[in-house]
């Protein structure tokens, strides 16, 4: 049996205590303050990553047009071994989900739970979502079976003894992601597990990053920067951007929060990103689902 941990929302959420929202929590101020500077780029704002968590449909839309950011809302999506509130696990799940969000103002998504999600669902209701959203955060164990890299437990289940062998399966891990499931964005790239996180720019080297970025060329795969977690760092994003990567925006925020996007335009500006550097969703016919063969 798995040993319980703090699940990845209060990893996310509880970032602040390492020091992963510091920066994000000075900008939040009163409710009705808005939680992003005025825009000065040239594309809408998205939120690809907003959940609609302690919050509720209604009041999120509320929140996306104070703060003047499209959501894009998603619901975890697998087999039901994902321990989440709500897991989507099969079509009739799909279809009443993408109908509760039909008519309304927000892209459609869902953020898939390990490698055997897409098994759960036809192709055809797949393909009714804007777009498919994951991250490399759940990884095989020693035994195979999937680990939680932020529980407590984690660094024994998989391995990190040597640090530098692990972040190379780790690398190895994105791509086989991307490889093989049809996905469009890769969110909480970059992401440490705690016994790495403080020594990220040793471990995150330029030909590690690169073969990330490659299969995300490679793939059709946007690289998403998260507001939450601050990351991928300006340098990672250099390249991301170098290699014609598209990005998106997502601050895998909760409740009142959602929508806060300030790293994500401090990355923008420093950037100089343009429309033509941003993720949008793929039109009919040409989703992920629909023209890769995996």
């Amino acid at each position: 049996m798995e040993k319980k941990g703090p699940s990845r929302r209060k990893i996310l959420a509880g970032a602040a205590a390492a020091g992963a929202y510091s920066a994000l929590s000075k900008t939040l101020g009163a409710e009705e303050r808005p939680a992003a500077p005025a825009p000065a780029p040239d594309f809408p704002l998205v939120d690809y990553h907003a959940h609609l968590d302690n919050l509720g449909l209604e009041r999120a839309l509320e929140i996306s047009q104070r703060r003047g950011v499209k959501f894009g809302i998603v619901e975890h999506a697998g087999t039901k071994e994902n321990q989440y509130p709500i897991v989507l696990s099969n079509d009739d799940e799909l279809k009443r989900y993408i109908a509760m969000l039909d008519g309304k103002p927000v892209f459609k998504g869902v953020q898939t739970e390990w490698v055997d999600w897409a098994s759960c669902f036809s192709k055809d209701v797949v393909a009714q979502l804007d777009y498919v959203l994951t991250d490399a955060m759940t990884y095989p164990g020693k035994d195979g079976r999937r680990v939680k890299l932020w529980e407590r437990d984690a660094p024994e289940r998989v391995d990190m003894a040597d640090r530098q062998a692990f972040m190379d399966r780790y690398v190895d891990w994105y791509v086989d992601i991307m490889g093989k499931q049809p996905i469009d964005i890769m969110a909480n790239a970059s992401w440490l597990p705690a016994p790495l996180a403080n020594d990220w720019d040793t471990f995150w080297t330029p030909a590690r990053v690169k073969k990330v970025i490659d299969a995300a060329l490679k793939f059709g795969v946007a690289i998403e920067i998260s507001s939450s977690l601050r990351l991928p760092k300006l340098s990672f994003l250099q390249l991301v951007k170098e290699a014609g990567v598209k990005f998106s925006f997502g601050s895998n925020l909760r409740g009142e929060r959602i929508g806060t996007l300030d790293y994500c335009l401090e990355m923008a500006k420093e950037l100089g990103l343009r429309r033509e550097h941003i993720f949008a969703p793929a039109p009919a016919g040409r989703k992920p689902i629909q023209i890769r063969n995996v």
